[in-house]
């Protein structure tokens, strides 16, 4: 199995270089021309011009050897296989750091924040008037695909384009880069922070090679320079503030003050984007079945008073705007041929709202699917409360990410960063199939001011509206027949016994002794098995 490891992680290593040279090469069909404004060495790399076949053929390349590489790395670890987690954590913080202050890639949302921004710092309201209303605002100008499209983002979110954009003043390029600087920050703020929650080395490579290290999200994510990386963040360190509660439970003392401070925090997630909230009705859950109502009931106070805050400040507009945006459906997703289905018998927006109650409806019942065995999984692991309280929020996440029919590769992180904390399941292979497949169907997530060469065109109709709806549909059917429950096999000798696992659980332990690098332990590793 060293063989199985030593080649994922070169598979990653060629996935990362592969994703540092598309940026670092510059303009192309990948990434957007140079931005007007100073200066002009940033964000550094060279201006090659790229032909959009070596562009896209580069990226794609790098994609399918960082699935492979997370494919047999996971499939090693599983047999004992291991490396120093903290080498991994630092590779993938220097390739964070390397990836955030290039050329940005993949997408052009990061256009739409920074004008979002200068209209705030310049008088204007994001959720009222679009970039395209103001043609003679140099940052404005530079927006591409949601150049007609108010904010639709949370208060916090606009609060941090605009602190971007007083940075940047009228360079575009340096509001972006600021932009870039903050996605890559929050990136690895969210690696330190599950990297220090787990346990164990073993627990510590899988939170670092799940996310810090992670190649998929290095391209959807930090190149792309998205805001949900930041969202991400202050859900994870919610979670790190209420984890010695979920942990130990009556053992801490303020266990009601440490579920409102993660409460806030969680809640500072949602005004960054609403999907925060799903890890706090996820983590919610975990304590009221734990009997831990008073940290429940804090952490429903703390995120309660930043929602109404964030609505209060987005106004009518901005939440009218963020309804509108829940109404869309990807053309990546299953429910695309559902929506068409029923355009034909009803007006669109009734269409739109049909599918949005109904994926509603579908991801209610895959979180009841799922509670009977989430259930005899707290039994047979009463020492593990850690485990359950992120498994629950997991599950919702999941569960909405299967369900909802607006579906984007990185959209996928927060499960990421609450998977990397998980002990190995069935949930690990269809996390990568989902993202790896969006990620190849929006290659690239572009459509404005590109033009796609004749011999790419196929990309749209096969791999995204006919491959990539066709495997998420699969995946869905997956999860709701196969169920691929966290259960835990100890089966570790005991005199190797020496360290916590996972998550600092307790029961399961034998980490620190894996005997010389790349060895297994004596006996059966501990992971989780599908059911």
């Amino acid at each position: 199995m060293s063989a199985l490891g030593r080649a994922g992680l070169a598979a990653i290593a060629v996935s990362i270089a592969g994703t540092i040279a598309v940026g670092a090469a510059g303009t192309s069909l990948m990434a957007p021309p140079p931005l007007p404004g100073a200066p002009v060495w940033l964000p550094w790399g060279l201006d090659l011009r790229l032909s959009p076949y070596l562009a896209v053929g580069l990226a794609a390349v790098s994609l399918a050897a960082g699935a492979v590489g997370l494919l047999l790395t996971l499939r090693a670890m599983r047999s004992g296989w291991t490396v120093s987690p903290r080498s991994v954590l630092l590779a993938g913080v220097l390739t964070a750091i390397a990836v955030g202050t290039t050329r940005p890639f993949g997408t052009s949302d990061f256009l739409s924040y920074a004008a979002y921004g200068h209209e705030l710092v310049t008088g204007h309201n994001p959720y009222l008037v679009a970039p395209r209303a103001l043609p003679g605002d140099p940052v404005a100008r530079a927006v591409q695909d949601w150049a007609g499209t108010p904010s639709v983002y949370g208060a916090l979110a606009t609060g941090v384009f605009g602190a971007a954009a007083l940075v940047g003043g009228l360079s575009a390029r340096l509001t972006v880069f600021a932009l870039d600087l903050v996605s890559a920050a929050a990136f690895v703020v969210t690696g330190v922070l599950l990297y220090r929650l787990a346990r164990g080395r073993a627990a510590r490579l899988r939170a670092a090679l799940l996310w810090t290290c992670n190649p998929l999200l290095l391209q959807v994510l930090v190149a792309g320079s998205h805001v949900d990386g930041l969202a991400v963040a202050f859900s994870i360190g919610g979670l790190a503030v209420l984890f010695p509660v979920i942990q130990n439970g009556p053992a801490v003392p303020h266990g009601a003050l440490r579920g409102a401070a993660a409460g806030t925090l969680l809640g500072l997630g949602f005004a960054v984007k609403p999907t925060a909230a799903l890890m706090a009705i996820g983590l919610a859950i975990a304590l009221v079945v734990a009997g831990k109502r008073l940290a429940a009931a804090g952490l429903a106070a703390g995120f309660g008073v930043v929602l109404v805050t964030d609505l209060l400040v987005m106004g009518s507009a901005g939440i009218g705007q963020a309804t509108r945006a829940s109404a869309l459906v990807s053309v990546g997703s299953p429910w695309r041929v559902v929506r068409t289905v029923l355009s034909y018998f009803v007006a669109e927006p009734v269409a739109n709202d049909v599918v949005r109650w109904c994926a509603v409806a579908l991801a209610a019942l895959l979180v009841a699917r799922f509670v009977p065995d989430f259930r005899r999984y707290n039994s047979a692991n009463q020492g593990q409360s850690a485990w359950r309280a992120i498994a629950w929020a997991f599950l919702v996440v999941v569960a909405w990410l299967a369900a909802w029919p607006y579906v984007l590769p990185w959209y996928d992180a927060l499960a990421w960063a609450l998977l990397a904390l998980l002990p190995a399941s069935g949930f690990d292979w269809l996390l990568l199939a989902r993202t790896t497949v969006l990620a190849f169907g929006y290659l690239p997530a572009r459509a404005t001011g590109v033009t796609i060469p004749a011999g790419l065109r196929w990309m749209e109709p096969v791999l995204r509206s006919a491959i990539t709806p066709a495997v998420l549909a699969t995946l869905l059917v997956l999860l709701a027949c196969r169920r691929p429950v966290v259960t835990m096999c100890d089966r570790y000798s005991s005199k190797r016994d020496s360290d916590r696992d996972l998550c600092g659980g307790g029961a399961g332990r034998g980490d620190r002794h894996l005997g010389r690098r790349g060895g297994a332990p004596t006996g059966q590793p501990r992971r989780a098995r599908v059911q």
